[in-house]
């Protein structure tokens, strides 16, 4: 199949190359002409603005749009709405908050535009591991072009099966679900990356109480200076607290148990604020994805071992870099 890329940065580039690995075309831009030149030489068709985008792509079209949320998205979805006509579809990969997409998806509709948004995780590590990708809005569109969801997926891999699972649709075991109506693939998204929040500040928290008994400050007797890199190690071999997280914050410490190259400000990037939004709408209690969104302001202003720790999961995952301070 033929999918129009928008925006080739950290994840961007990334899906057009899996795309391309999986025998599908890809017709790029960005406003860097040089990632366009890296994608073209992996055998994707570089164009030199949006125009040459829509125009290379054979009726009914589908551009997917990898930006930054906000104004970036917008004005980019704006603009792809006065080239592409009736039947063509508009993806939205990044992480817009959910309701800009219902108002997208309705203005769109006004044109014949289909909308899709996909909520998509997998950061840095998506070319190998695929990505975990979840999507709402039409769909017929989204039936139209799942070959190509299918190819970004991660597929079975080694995970085990669920046991005692047993439904006709394997999509999630894939590694990919149709959520429904537009917006509910960001919403799903959003609630993944409001958790996500919450376990790292476990993690961090955790780490820092370990990294702290060899304070100077408690009795001699009760301080242990603990090899921090050794705990996550074991931690991550039959641990019921094993995950990814784990695994890249054992590869930090292995590397330097200091995590001196991290200032541990940490940002947040829209997704924890407005789980919470979410939550206070729906009148749900989230103490602890509270906490931990108010645990990155707070990093801001004075910084821990733990909020090193936070900001090296995040580098880990997303090649996130601080803003230096």
């Amino acid at each position: 199949m033929q999918l129009g890329i928008i925006g080739l940065g950290r994840m961007g580039g990334n899906i057009a190359r899996r795309l391309q690995r999986h025998g599908h075309e890809t017709v790029v831009y960005d406003h860097n002409p040089d990632a366009v030149q890296e994608l073209a030489k992996d055998g994707s068709t570089g164009a030199s603005d949006l125009a040459a985008v829509v125009a290379a792509l054979t009726k009914p079209r589908a551009v997917w749009v990898m930006l930054p949320a906000g104004d970036p998205t917008e004005q980019t979805v704006a603009a792809l709405a006065d080239l592409l006509e009736a039947g063509d579809t508009i993806i939205d990969g990044g992480n817009s908050f959910y309701k800009d997409d219902i108002r997208r998806a309705m203005g769109l509709a006004k044109k014949g535009i289909d909308y899709i948004d996909v909520g998509t995780s997998g950061g840095v590590w998506g070319l190998e591991r695929g990505y975990c990708m979840m999507i709402g809005g039409a769909a017929d569109a989204f039936n139209r072009l799942e070959p190509l969801f299918d190819a970004l997926a991660p597929g079975y891999g080694t995970i085990s099966r669920t046991p005692n699972r047993q439904v006709a649709d394997d999509r999630s075991e894939r590694g990919y679900i149709y959520t429904g109506p537009a917006g509910s693939g960001h919403f799903v998204k959003m609630v993944h990356n409001g958790i996500e929040y919450g376990m790292m500040q476990a993690y961090a928290e955790g780490f820092d109480i370990l990294k702290m008994k060899a304070s100077p400050h408690l009795p001699e007797e009760q301080r242990f200076d603990l090899n921090l890199a050794d705990v996550a190690e074991v931690w991550r071999r039959g641990s019921v607290i094993s995950s990814w997280l784990l695994d890249l914050t054992a590869s930090a410490l292995a590397e330097d148990q200091e995590l001196a190259r991290y200032t541990g400000a940490v940002s947040d990037s829209g997704e924890g604020r407005w789980t919470i939004q979410a939550a206070i709408e729906e009148a749900v209690p989230t103490p602890v994805l509270a906490s931990a969104l108010f645990a990155r302001f707070r990093s801001r202003q004075e910084h821990t071992y733990g909020d090193r720790m936070l900001s090296a999961m995040r580098y880990g995952f997303g090649g996130h870099v601080e803003v230096p301070q």
